[in-house]
């Protein structure tokens, strides 16, 4: 499987994660501070690599940043990148099964190297979900669009 693999900073797992990714197999492509003359900002790197997910480039993304937050958000600004960010091995299986997610976003400050390979097992280890409900839910995702969006105050009501 071809991973692309962003960070906005060289510490951390960051690295970790190539390491651990490599060692299972994968091909890995950096983007960031883990690719030499790559701007290293968080929407920056995030959005090479969740381009790289959705153009085919790569199968899968890990994205990386020092909370996780801002690098799931650039990333599920890219569409047909379902990116979840998890702190633990349950919310990784669940993110694949139920979500079919296909970018995992990590905090760079809080996923020591013990749950760093509980995350990537379960992540690895989950099977997306062939239920019809949770199907339909992510193909509704994946339709989601700018004019599709609710008004404010009134969930479900386009404007």
């Amino acid at each position: 499987m071809r991973i692309s693999v962003s960070a906005d900073e060289d510490t951390g797992v960051a690295r970790v994660v190539l390491d651990e990714l490599r060692a299972r197999g994968h091909e890995t492509i950096g983007h960031g501070a883990l690719a030499a003359g790559e701007r290293a900002d968080w929407a920056w790197a995030t959005e090479a690599t969740a381009r790289d997910v959705a153009s085919g480039r790569a199968d899968a993304g890990v994205v990386c940043c020092w909370t996780g937050t801002g690098a799931s958000i650039a990333a599920n600004k890219v569409p047909g990148v379902r990116a979840a960010l998890c702190w633990d091995a349950p919310t990784a299986a669940g993110a694949r099964t139920w979500n079919d997610a296909n970018v995992l976003a990590l905090s760079l400050r809080w996923t020591s190297r013990a749950v760093l390979t509980e995350i990537l097992d379960a992540w690895f280890g989950a099977e997306v979900s062939a239920d019809a409900g949770d199907r339909a839910n992510v193909d509704h995702l994946d339709r989601i669009g700018p004019s599709d969006r609710a008004t404010p105050g009134r969930p479900g009501v386009a404007p």
